[in-house]
């Protein structure tokens, strides 16, 4: 048997303290800061696809990851508040969900080391959150919500066949919302529309806003808009007034009776998109190699409500009858 000296044996104790720290730091949890604008249903679908893509890419909640939750309740004055509630807890990644969120999070976390995955952006290069749609930029890159324009025109001409002239409402301070304003402006003419931009900034003004548009509009389409998707009960009110019906971007709306139609972007994708990215720049791979995604045409699908589209004097087109797409 051989016997160690007491200093020997000292040292053999600390060496492996040391292995059995360096084993349970490594077992820790990364942690994943997510940033979220505020409770809506398409931002909680995109946080969720988000888990989803991540625990299957090997990030299992709980094990392998722990995410810590904040949103403003969509008011952009507490953004800069959350985000360096988030960096303090030294997290390896903050996921930014919408486009408010996405802008401050890049210059407050400029230089900080910490990569960010952003989601719910309708163009990040018009919002200037990467160089291009080829790449993305240094500490970040993620996930489009940009919705196939032409396929939601050719759905609406298909949904309200005499419809010509189309209210678009939109934010004028943001980003997202012009930069879609822009590309239902080109599309339009080829799907046989003319388009009526409906600036608001405030949502005390949608009355006044959207029912400015009678008689200059056939039909409105709502865009994803971090304004007029929460308050889209109160455009679907004002739209009803002056007997206007509306394609919505949300599904959710359609669901629940408040407005006839959507041909809409599934959020839980554009979450698994974003996860998916996420994955792999915790891996290791550098964000700007990364060029940010977009839904394909096959991540959009129709819904129609039968009580929504009485409520605005529409008969559903035969044409829809076996689309499986209709609930009550």
């Amino acid at each position: 048997m051989k016997f160690f000296k007491p200093s020997t044996l000292s040292g053999l104790f600390i060496a492996g303290a040391m292995v059995a720290a360096i084993g349970t730091a490594s077992a820790d949890p990364i942690k994943v800061g997510i940033a979220n604008f505020g409770e809506h249903p398409q931002l909680n679908a995109a946080i969720a696809g988000f888990k989803e893509a991540m625990a299957a890419n090997g990030f299992t909640d709980g094990t392998d990851v722990v995410y810590s939750e904040s949103h403003t309740n969509f008011d952009a004055s507490l953004v800069p508040q959350m985000i360096a509630k988030l960096q303090a807890e030294n997290p390896k990644l903050i996921y930014t969900v919408t486009t408010p969120v996405s802008q401050i999070a890049k210059k407050a976390l400029a230089g900080s080391g910490i990569p960010i995955v952003f989601s719910a952006v309708t163009d990040p290069v018009a919002a200037k959150l990467v160089p291009s749609w080829d790449k993305g930029d240094d500490g970040m890159t993620g996930a489009s919500d940009l919705q196939d324009i032409a396929a939601v025109l050719e759905f609406t001409h298909k949904f309200l066949p005499d419809t010509k002239r189309l209210a678009v409402p939109y934010n004028p301070g943001e980003a997202n919302d012009v930069a879609l304003l822009e590309k239902v402006q080109e599309l339009a003419p080829a799907a046989g529309f003319t388009v009526v931009p409906v600036g608001i900034d405030n949502v005390n003004d949608i009355l006044q806003r959207v029912t400015s548009v009678a008689g200059k509009a056939d039909v409105i389409y709502t865009p994803a808009s971090n304004l007029i998707q929460p308050a889209i009960a109160a455009v679907s009110a004002a739209a009803r007034q002056i007997g206007i019906p509306i394609v919505n971007s949300d599904s959710s709306a359609v669901a629940n009776g408040t407005v006839p139609a959507s041909f809409s972007v599934d959020y839980g994708q554009v979450g698994r998109n974003a996860g998916k990215i996420a994955a792999e720049i915790l891996k290791g791979k550098d964000p700007a190699s990364i060029a940010p995604s977009a839904p394909s045409y096959a991540d959009h699908a129709p819904l129609i409500s039968k009580k929504a589209s009485a409520a605005f004097g529409i008969e559903i087109p035969a044409e829809f009858n076996d689309c499986g797409c209709i609930v009550e």
